[in-house]
């Protein structure tokens, strides 16, 4: 309805999580909040630059490029808000 189809591999999405590589074996099963603090934020779903394989949206990462100062022509965010809201 928006316009916005087929984003897929458009551009990282970076997400207000902190990135922490062993956080989903202890973390809630349903709907996990994220780790309290960190270095790095998430990077989600791949962008233009990179290989087909990175290019899901299921797909988190955490690089030196991930710290909330970096700023990347292949880095960018999307607006959301939880349900309800």
């Amino acid at each position: 309805p928006y316009g916005a189809l087929d984003m897929a591999g458009n551009v990282w999405d970076w997400v207000n999580d902190w990135y922490d590589g062993d956080y989903y074996s202890y973390s809630p099963y349903e709907n996990p909040p994220g780790p309290p603090s960190g270095s790095y934020k998430v990077l989600r779903g791949g962008g233009y630059n990179f290989i087909w394989l990175y290019v899901r949206t299921a797909f988190h990462y955490a690089y030196l490029g991930s710290r909330p100062t970096y700023r990347s022509d292949s880095v960018g965010f999307r607006c959301a808000a939880s349900p309800g809201e």
